[in-house]
């Protein structure tokens, strides 16, 4: 007994490393999509970027579900070994217009958070981007206020300090901040509510509707941000869409897409099966320093000592703001689904 039980710890600990390397890797993708989407920028209108990124996202991740399906099926196909059971349902499906009603609200406010940082990375570089993006995290408490959610005091004190970080990241000695900061910060506010509204629809839905739901998502997102292209995008680039241009971003568009929308969210989802919760979140939460080391490393992005402090004090905050308080460890069921859509 006690060496099943020794046997039982050691394969939990692998199983907690591989997660954590897992989760890890995943913010490193999602920061490299801030390079990505700032590199894009110089040759296409942010919402036909922001368009087509988002529906490479969803295909990505109805493939996953395609395959997932597949699995599932193999797998009832089988005998089931001496010992083993098939585990019950514990929801049942969603409907076709619960889907879909969820998907489109859901994506609406992606449209709005995606787009507000798309629009925000023209002006402004992707170093800074990764942790004004990140402010969402220290949000989320303060908007769930309005909703009855309860605020412990690592919140209150995360504000403070993000406060300050804001300060010396955006605000300039003429007491000034930048046109891109200050979209970028408005789209922070969408993710916050992002995460807050499909809180609300995965309550009532299962793991399976939960994928269906984040692809229907950035479906909706990316058809809301085509419509808009026509109409918004020559406000920031002076040319037509061309082969040419097409052609120059086509990289960078498959890395938002593919590798940081759909590759990021399926790791994310297995990389949280054993980890942590309030670790998992932190490990994430490092897309913001990877934004800053690949800035600089790629796009030759500079920061000077007053911006390297604010981004100090905003990944204190983010981390502070993430950490277990009175026992609870558990996050909201949004939580563990929508960084994906923040990078």
């Amino acid at each position: 007994m006690a060496t099943s039980e020794k046997t039982e710890k050691q394969i939990r600990r692998r199983n907690v490393a591989l997660s954590s390397s897992i989760l890890a890797f995943t913010a490193f993708l999602w920061g490299m999509g801030f390079v990505s989407q700032r590199a894009g920028m110089e040759h296409v209108g942010p919402f036909f970027f922001s368009g087509a990124r988002m529906i490479l996202g969803a295909a990505v991740i109805a493939l996953t579900i395609v395959v997932m399906n597949t699995i599932q099926k193999a797998r009832r196909g089988k005998p089931e070994a001496a010992g083993e059971h098939t585990a019950e349902p514990s929801q049942a499906p969603a409907t076709v217009r619960e889907l879909l009603k969820g998907g489109m609200a859901c994506g609406a406010i992606l449209f709005f958070a995606g787009n507000s940082q798309q629009v925000g990375i023209v002006f402004t570089t992707a170093s800074k981007a990764g942790f004004l993006t990140a402010l969402y995290i220290v949000l989320v408490p303060i908007l769930g206020i309005f909703l009855k959610h309860k605020t412990h005091w690592n919140t209150w004190v995360s504000v403070l300090i993000a406060a300050g970080g804001l300060y010396f990241l955006c605000i300039t000695e003429g007491l000034h901040i930048k046109i891109g900061d200050l979209v970028i910060l408005i789209g922070s506010i969408g993710w916050a509510s992002h995460i807050l509204v499909i809180d609300h629809f995965v309550s009532k839905f299962g793991q399976t509707d939960v994928i269906r739901l984040c692809a229907l998502q950035f479906l909706f997102a990316g058809i809301f941000a085509f419509i808009c292209a026509p109409f918004a995008d020559p406000f920031f680039v002076k040319e037509s869409l061309t082969a040419e241009a097409l052609q120059a971003v086509m990289v960078s568009l498959l890395y938002a897409g593919i590798v940081s929308s759909g590759i990021g969210f399926t790791l994310q989802a297995v990389g949280q099966r054993y980890a942590n919760p309030s670790a998992a979140a932190i490990l994430m939460s490092l897309e913001s320093v990877f934004a800053v080391i690949g800035g600089m490393l790629i796009l030759h992005e500079k920061m000077s000592g007053r911006e390297i402090l604010g981004c100090g004090l905003m990944f204190l905050a983010v981390i502070l703001a993430q950490l277990p308080v009175g026992g609870n460890e558990t996050p909201t069921a949004a939580e563990g689904i929508t960084d994906t859509s923040a990078s």
